[in-house]
């Protein structure tokens, strides 16, 4: 029998006593191939290491950068773009799992996620105004951190405001 993962879907109002809740299950087949893939690397839950990060007497859950760039270029390059999040997934020691953009019009926009397997970095530009948001999210051993050099370099902003919050901290 084929390894499967299971989806556990519960199509239940939450206002029913629990009992009466039907639920279904759905299965979807794992596909390893020989150079392993980011499923071949999970584990199942009682295997799972919890991936905190604990630093300066603080225990928590990741690290989210919260960044700005300002007077920045090439913010509707939707290649370029693709290919600054690989870079800074790169450099940060993250595991990529899947990139989706999507290319606005008529300005041109670029709206979209790098899931990670420590999380995620999106990415939000207003070319008309030379602008982007990112949120650089990272759990473990990851470095989000280096992810700045990458975007300065990539966007070359005349300004970059960086802000940090450790998601987590005090309930982990």
């Amino acid at each position: 029998m084929p390894e499967t993962n299971a989806l556990f879907q519960s199509g239940s109002d939450l206002n029913q006593n629990s009992a009466k809740a039907q639920a279904e299950v759905l299965e979807f087949p794992v596909h390893h191939s020989a150079a392993g893939t980011a499923a071949d690397r999970c584990t199942t839950s009682d295997e799972r290491k919890d991936f905190f990060i604990e630093r300066d007497g603080k225990r928590f859950a990741g690290t989210h950068l919260i960044i700005d760039l300002i007077g920045a270029s090439r913010l509707d390059d939707l290649a370029h773009i693709e290919a600054a999040l690989r870079r800074c997934v790169e450099v940060s020691k993250a595991t990529l799992l899947h990139i989706h953009l999507h290319h606005f019009t008529p300005n041109g926009g670029v709206s979209g996620v790098a899931v990670l397997s420590e999380s995620h970095i999106s990415i939000h530009s207003w070319p008309e105004a030379d602008y982007a948001a990112l949120d650089v999210f990272m759990c473990g051993e990851a470095e989000p951190h280096n992810a700045i050099e990458v975007l300065r370099e990539a966007f070359k902003p005349s300004e970059i405001r960086v802000g940090e919050h450790q998601r987590g901290e005090g309930m982990v």
